[in-house]
C-alpha cells in the first residue's frame, strides 16, 4: 500500500484523558444524586459530549430535562474537565507515541490529528505536540460525530492526500468504523477482542513500527 499520511485520534492514542473525563462525569453524576462507574465510562469512548450526557442521564434515570438544562450540565462538566487538563504536562504523552509520530515525519509521511474533542488545542499545547502535525481537525471544525467519517476525510483533505493513502490510529470502535467509512486503513489501539474491524491492533504506539505500517 502506498501510504502518504497518518491520522491520529488524540484521547487514548497519544494521551489518556479518559481519567479526567471520568472524574468530571462522576462529579456531575454525584451532584445529580447517583454514581458513575469506570465501566460505564468505557462506553463513552469516541462518543460526543451531548451523547455521553444522554447516556449518563439514562443510567441515573434522570428525565424531563430541557435542552437548556442539558447544555448547562454539559458545560459544567466541561469546565471541570478543562480545569484538569489545564494542568497536563508532556510527561502524560503515552509511551512511544511522540517517537512514532516523529519517525513517521522523518520517513516523509504527513501527520494529522482527527479528534472529536473540542479541547484538542489545549491538550496539544500542554503536551507541546503542535509542531508534529501538519493538520489538526477536531470538534471545533467538524459537526458529524464518529462513526461518520467527516473528521478523517477533512484531515485527508487538509493534508492534500487521498483517503486511500491514509492510515488512521484509533482506540474506539466508532473511530475505527469512521475510518473504514472514509475508505482508510486502520490501526486499533487497545484490545483485538473489541476493535475487531481494525486492519491491525496493537496495545500502544510503543509497539508500532514503520515496517508494520508498510505491511498494511
Amino acid at each position: 500500500m502506498d501510504i502518504k499520511a497518518c491520522i491520529f485520534d488524540l484521547d487514548g492514542v497519544l494521551v489518556d484523558t479518559a481519567v479526567y473525563h471520568y472524574k468530571a462525569w462522576k462529579r456531575l453524576a454525584n451532584e445529580l444524586g447517583f454514581d458513575f462507574t469506570e465501566h460505564q465510562n468505557e462506553q463513552l469512548k469516541g462518543v460526543s459530549r451531548m451523547a455521553s450526557l444522554d447516556l449518563i442521564l439514562g443510567w441515573g434515570d434522570v428525565t424531563n430535562l430541557s435542552p437548556e438544562q442539558k447544555n448547562e450540565l454539559a458545560d459544567r462538566k466541561n469546565t471541570w474537565y478543562t480545569e484538569m487538563i489545564g494542568q497536563m504536562t508532556p510527561a502524560e504523552i503515552l509511551p512511544g507515541a511522540k517517537q512514532f509520530v516523529i519517525a513517521c515525519r522523518e520517513a516523509g509521511l504527513k501527520t494529522a490529528i482527527g479528534s472529536a474533542s473540542k479541547n484538542t488545542p489545549t491538550i496539544l499545547q500542554k503536551l507541546e505536540l503542535n509542531p508534529l502535525f501538519d493538520a489538526v481537525v477536531d470538534g471545533n471544525s467538524v459537526s458529524a460525530p464518529k462513526p461518520d467519517p467527516e473528521v478523517f476525510l477533512k484531515g485527508a483533505e487538509d493534508l492534500g492526500v487521498s483517503p486511500a493513502q491514509c492510515v488512521v490510529f484509533e482506540d474506539a470502535v466508532a473511530g475505527i468504523q469512521a475510518a473504514i467509512n472514509g475508505g482508510m486503513k486502520t490501526v486499533g489501539i487497545g484490545s483485538p477482542d473489541v476493535l475487531t474491524k481494525a486492519d491491525k491492533v496493537i496495545s500502544g504506539l510503543d509497539k508500532m513500527t514503520l515496517e508494520m505500517l508498510a505491511s498494511l
